[in-house]
């Protein structure tokens, strides 16, 4: 039987530093989505905006930490904005470019499906991380095209509950310690999920919440109306998180470590309270019921007049009236990297070693 998982930041007895310098040749992937950040939420609330421009600045720290680490290879989606090729060019005009930099070939139409087709090539090329740049919404089109290969998200977008802010520099340390360790695993939760079917049909899914709205057409995509939402499903929930699972997390909190899920349906007459669900704003809510969901156990929801379901903030599926909704939540999203433990087991297998 194979030898279990150390827990992060420990070495087997016959791990040497050695071992680390005879490993694969380490690679990574960087997904830094240009559009995020920039819909219509920014309208209507207070929301940091980062721009294209320290994306780029982003990027670099992150690769000249990566390649400081033993990172040979890195690989870009390509985009409209051509970040990967200005963090070469910026890199190599100041001599300090070692690692190999190759933006992916593909056709793109700076939609969503870009970064799960990135996201794909790069788990099919066997990188050791996919560092994701963005809000949830682009987390979850990357989750979408990996299924072994850990995934790193920073924070750079609206909605910001499964990304993580954090230093570039520590992003590229944190993705080279995945890629160069032998159980990266050992550093890496792997995430819940909410798989959503409409008739029987397995639709789509989200990585932290699904919202019932009455809007009927997807327009901008970003929801951000609390006066048309009617149900909320969420996989993890907080009250210091904003979006829209901040309104379930003033009822309860879930972790991502807890093996269920949590829904309310809103509406009045209902327990009133408020949840910033959008950036400096308190909105005022009302929770007519609320309820655990174990993993398998379906919340349904049958629709009787039209509706749209937002995922992670994006409109994205129609419902019409005699639809019937179900949401799962599962512990099937990705492998994500918890950067604190990474850093921290790379110290103790000696990669910081000169």
């Amino acid at each position: 039987m194979p030898a279990p998982a150390p827990r992060a930041g420990a070495l087997r007895k016959n791990e040497t530093e050695c071992d680390l310098r005879v490993m694969r040749m380490a690679s990574i992937g960087i997904i830094a989505n240009p559009a995020s950040g920039k819909d219509i939420r920014r309208l209507v609330s207070y929301a940091t905006t980062i721009d294209n421009n320290e994306k780029v600045n982003i990027c670099k720290r992150i690769v000249l930490a990566a390649q400081g680490m033993g990172v040979s290879e890195i690989y870009f989606m390509p985009d409209t904005y051509t970040m990967g090729h200005s963090v070469r060019y910026q890199l190599e005009d100041d001599g300090v470019l070692e690692a190999d930099i190759h933006v992916l070939d593909f056709d793109f139409d700076a939609s969503a499906a870009d970064t799960t087709r990135a996201a794909a090539l790069m788990e099919e090329r066997k990188l050791g991380c996919v560092v994701v740049l963005g809000g949830d919404g682009t987390s979850r089109a990357a989750a979408k095209g990996l299924r072994e290969t850990p995934m790193l998200s920073v924070s750079t977008g609206t909605n910001n509950v499964y990304p993580a802010m954090m230093e570039g520099t520590v992003a590229g340390m944190a993705a080279a310690a995945a890629a160069l360790m032998p159980e990266p695993r050992s550093c890496c939760i792997r995430d819940k999920r909410i798989d959503v079917s409409i008739n029987g049909e397995y639709r789509d899914m989200a990585l932290i919440d699904a919202v019932v709205t009455d809007d009927q057409y997807i327009g901008a995509r970003a929801i951000w109306n609390a006066q048309c939402m009617k149900h909320i499903i969420v996989s993890r929930c907080h009250p210091a998180t904003i979006g829209f699972s901040s309104v379930p997390g003033v009822y309860e909190t879930v972790e991502d470590t807890d093996d269920y899920g949590f829904a309310v349906s809103l509406g009045s007459p209902g327990r009133k309270a408020v949840a910033p669900i959008a950036a400096g704003i308190l909105t005022p809510i009302e929770i007519r019921s609320a309820q655990r969901l174990p993993f398998g156990q379906e919340y349904r929801f049958t629709a009787e007049s039209p509706h749209m379901i937002a995922l992670d903030g994006e409109r994205e599926l129609k419902l019409f009236p005699g639809d019937r909704a179900a949401f799962t939540v599962r512990r099937r999203g990705p492998w994500r990297v918890k950067p604190r433990e990474a850093v921290a087991a790379a110290a103790a297998l000696g990669m910081y070693k000169r």
